[in-house]
């Protein structure tokens, strides 16, 4: 059995994933930053997690394309879930201050 002592690679990396676990983690987590922006404690949630694993994977291996998009998916995610928020609240006021304005024409 000469030859077999090398089966392994040395990094103690098996899988073949080359080391982007935390890149496609950023991206899924991007992704359903967006999906999920009705729901903001997931969406703001997931899109914070997203961004730290999509800096720490570019500082660990360097600039790579699937943690860059991860980074932009979520900070997107945030701004839709921000706008959303302040729509609702927004649309909230107006609606009261509406109801505000009818109370004095009661019949």
């Amino acid at each position: 059995m000469e030859g077999m002592d090398n089966q392994y690679p040395m990094n103690g990396q098996v899988g073949g994933d080359g080391g982007k676990g935390m890149a496609i983690a950023s991206m899924i987590l991007g992704i359903v930053s967006i999906v999920l922006c009705c729901i903001w404690y997931i969406s703001v949630t997931s899109a914070i997690v997203g961004i730290v694993l999509g800096i720490l994977h570019n500082k660990k291996n360097g600039r790579c394309g699937m943690s860059t998009a991860g980074i932009v998916c979520s900070i997107i995610g945030i701004v839709i879930t921000v706008a959303l928020i302040i729509f609702v609240t927004v649309l909230g006021v107006a609606a009261l201050s509406g109801l505000e304005a009818l109370e004095g024409y009661a019949m």
